[in-house]
């Protein structure tokens, strides 16, 4: 099932199967690419961000960001 990373929920898991062209070069340093699994650690309520684990990193992206990432969601 497909989801954007916004809407995924807590401890749910994840394969990113597509990033905004917008957005690639900012997120790419944070090791968030397609093909690589991220974890929902946390999402803060109205518009705070989320924090994901990805490679053993938690990484946090406001959630604007988060709607430009999909997830294949396990």
């Amino acid at each position: 099932m497909k989801k954007k990373l916004s809407e995924v929920e807590f401890n749910e898991t994840g394969i990113v199967s597509y990033i905004d062209e917008k957005l690639k070069n900012r997120i790419d340093v944070m090791g968030i690419r397609v093909g690589k699994k991220l974890k929902m650690v946390t999402k803060q309520p109205i518009k705070g961000p989320v924090v994901v684990i990805v490679e053993g990193a938690n990484t946090s992206l406001g959630l604007d960001l988060a709607q430009m990432i999909t997830l294949e969601v396990d």
